[in-house]
């Protein structure tokens, strides 16, 4: 049986064992993070809407993010050429969809999406990207939609 990597990490989650063939590769970083490359997913609990996407190389660095379709279900997003060839994706089915999440102390109800600023993961690739939706104009590869096209 194969043995699996495993590194030990500071989170804002605090100290956790990630699995390195769970790492994804941010080839052109996060907005504002565009230094910063290898991320993980943390599972926040069980059954939790939410997941922490968390900085492999800076413990401080956590965003919170959401299947936006649980939420939104006629949301839509366009993953343009040059976009598709850095995740090395054929296919809208190869890619997740994340945005950040926004939770005010105390007022859950005012909770809010960035819905213009998309995370896409190829989960085969392990390959992510932020794929910024305002003004889009360039040629699209795929469309992507709750139902997957």
């Amino acid at each position: 049986m194969e043995k699996t990597e495993i590194k030990v990490i500071d989170s804002r989650l605090g100290r956790r064992e990630v699995l390195l063939d769970k790492v994804i590769i941010f080839p052109r970083g996060l907005i504002g993070f565009e230094r910063l490359r290898e991320f993980t997913l943390l599972q926040i609990r069980d059954n939790a809407p939410l997941l922490f996407l968390q900085s492999m190389e800076m413990a401080s660095l956590g965003l919170l993010v959401a299947d936006p379709f649980a939420f939104i279900p006629n949301y839509s997003l366009t993953v343009e050429d040059a976009e598709q060839e850095i995740l090395q994706a054929q296919k809208a089915e190869d890619v997740a969809v994340l945005v950040t999440a926004s939770i005010p102390l105390g007022k859950p109800q005012e909770t809010a999406l960035n819905l213009l600023g998309p995370i896409l993961i190829n989960h085969q690739t392990r390959l992510g990207l932020q794929s910024p939706q305002s003004d889009r104009g360039g040629p699209a590869k795929f469309f992507i939609s709750a139902a997957g096209t």
